[in-house]
């Protein structure tokens, strides 16, 4: 039965050194005080102060606290008591055989004996209690200190725990700088510990297991190396072909070539048929080690397989790929064009085939096939209804270019015109058409746009009808304003809005008598029309100046008419 002490050592040994392992601690320290194990306890709050982990200040406050409550008898452990008992004997035996016999007469003449090792040591317990902090202050202070470099890397990390949901960028390029800090400091444990740590989150990130694998092997871990690569292969990134291809090639390096091609196989079985990255580099691989028969025996079987698909998109790959592959590795220009050929009567031209046909004929020895290659660009780049997967009018477009440049180097005037002729009658007219609607649409934008920004810069949002009016008199709250009034003509360029005038405030005062009608008394209308200098012929003869009031319930003034544009502008 194994005793909760051990439990606790047990758990320490994979998280002992991690930031947010306080938890853990904390329960050690609880059950060490209710065995009142002074010693073990001291010992516990030495091992924390060593590691810059999360709560670090208490722990130092706590192991204070206890140093100054317990005799320095207690917290030490038996090893350091011992180390101390030795070092005192070391320091007080030894001595000159002359001093010993002077020491010995002067001690029988003044009638005492030599001290007891308790009142020694007695006597130097407050020295030895202030070394003994000291030591773990120091400690802690640099733990602080490297605490202070890490915390805004553990500060980002909000998922420290596994979950199937995706990490964001943000938490994954911290992982990222994290483990590049630390692998700097130069500190292997830590560097082990924050791998262990940082794979919990990210097990389902091949480039972490990729990493970790890289890097122990630097460091000539091949042990901890060969582990991480079991693990990410066979339980938490299995199903994901980067892993295998590096596995494949670790081993390749490693000198396990049996080992590389089950990778390889493992991937065109099972993890991923017909991934044209691993057909390649498998078939790389058998070529590096001299086996030309089983490198095309590769791309054959693939081909093979691929065939037996209906209207398969890797098919073209394949074959456009072992063309250049047999070209490059046997230098059988021959062999490389059959290849093609035979491509020609299991698939159907496609863009990229057709890409990768073009740039097959730019490394082939001259002469050039143009007169096989200028139908398949023809057959391609011409709209066809009845063909199945019909590349997109861009896509015509760009081969149709491509096609042309590569005239361009290696034609002859006659090709070269056949096909810039045949290009222009496909594409230009349809892009002029197109352009030309874009172009119109965009001018119709950008003259709303101009009339628009010309309104709302000449005049304010809101305006007042005093502003739009400049000639007219204020508005008077009550039944004056019933009265019939004579508007001039709106001028053809607004005025801005006036200032309130300070002393407008004080004046307007003494009209309170002309606010208003009495309550219930319906405001008489005048039988003909007042003129405007007879309606305020009873105030006084001041000139009062023009005041702005508030745009209450006032019409919006309309903008001036803009001058007429012309709808297509200078295209027409």
């Amino acid at each position: 039965m194994l005793l909760p002490g051990s439990l606790f050592e047990r758990a320490l040994v994979y998280v002992g050194t991690d930031f947010l392992v306080s938890p853990l601690w904390d329960k050690y320290i609880e059950y060490e005080h209710m065995q009142q194990a002074w010693s073990r306890l001291a010992m516990i709050y030495t091992r924390i102060l060593e590691n810059p982990i999360q709560n670090i200040d208490r722990y130092f406050s706590n192991f204070k606290e206890l140093a100054e409550t317990r005799p320095l008898s207690e917290l030490r452990s038996a090893e350091e008591s011992e180390t101390v008992a030795v070092a005192s004997d070391a320091s007080e035996t030894a001595p000159s055989e002359s001093d010993g016999k002077a020491d010995e007469g002067k001690s029988l003449a003044d009638g005492t004996s030599e001290p007891s090792k308790l009142e020694s040591a007695g006597s130097t317990d407050p020295e030895e209690m202030k070394k003994f902090i000291g030591v773990r202050e120091a400690m802690y202070i640099k733990a602080k200190e490297f605490e202070s470099k890490i915390i805004g890397f553990e500060m980002a990390i909000r998922r420290p725990y596994f979950h199937v949901r995706p990490l964001n960028v943000a938490e994954l390029e911290n992982w990222h700088n994290y483990l590049d800090f630390i692998e700097s400091d130069g500190d292997f444990n830590k560097v082990v510990k924050l791998y262990e740590r940082c794979l919990v989150a990210c097990a389902n990130y091949p480039e972490y297991w990729i990493r970790y694998v890289l890097s122990m092997g630097a460091s000539g871990s091949m042990d901890l190396a060969d582990n991480a690569l079991a693990r990410a292969t066979q339980v938490f990134v299995k199903r994901q072909p980067e892993i295998h291809l590096f596995a494949a090639r670790l081993k390749e390096q490693k000198g396990d070539i049996a080992g590389a091609r089950a990778a390889f196989q493992l991937l065109h079985s099972e993890i991923s048929p017909g991934l044209l990255e691993a057909v390649i580099k498998h078939a790389n691989m058998e070529q590096r080690l001299g086996n030309l028969d089983d490198a095309f025996s590769v791309y054959e079987q693939v081909i093979a397989v691929e065939k037996g698909k209906e209207n398969s998109i890797l098919l073209p790959l394949l074959y456009a790929q072992y063309s250049r592959f047999s070209y490059l590795v046997l230098r059988d220009a021959e062999k490389a064009r059959k290849i093609i050929v035979e491509a020609l009567d299991h698939v159907q031209p496609s863009k990229h085939f057709m890409e990768a046909l073009i740039f097959f004929e730019t490394i082939l020895p001259p002469p050039r096939k143009i007169e096989y290659l200028d139908p398949l660009v023809e057959n391609l780049i011409k709209p066809n209804v009845d063909t199945q997967n019909t590349p997109s009018s861009t896509e015509r477009e760009e081969i149709s270019l491509i096609y042309i440049e590569f005239l361009d180097l290696f034609g002859d005037v006659e090709t070269i015109k056949k096909a810039e002729d045949r290009h222009c009658k496909l594409f230009l007219p349809h892009r002029s058409r197109s352009e030309l609607r874009k172009r119109s649409a965009d001018e119709f934008l950008s003259s709303d746009r101009t009339k628009l920004a010309k309104t709302y810069n000449d005049t304010t949002p809101a305006q007042p009808v005093s502003n739009a009016y400049p000639n007219a008199p204020a508005q008077w709250s009550g039944g004056y304003a019933a009265q019939p009034q004579a508007w001039p003509q709106p001028q053809a360029a607004p005025a801005q809005p006036q200032q309130w005038n300070p002393a407008y405030g004080q004046q307007q005062a003494a009209y309170g008598a002309y606010g208003g009608y009495p309550a219930g008394y319906a405001a008489p209308q005048a039988p003909t029309p007042v003129p405007q200098a007879a309606a305020y012929g009873a105030y006084p003869a001041q000139a009062y100046p023009a005041a702005a009031t508030a745009p209450v319930a006032a019409p919006v003034q309309q903008p001036a008419a803009a001058a007429p544009q012309a709808y297509y502008n200078t295209y027409y």
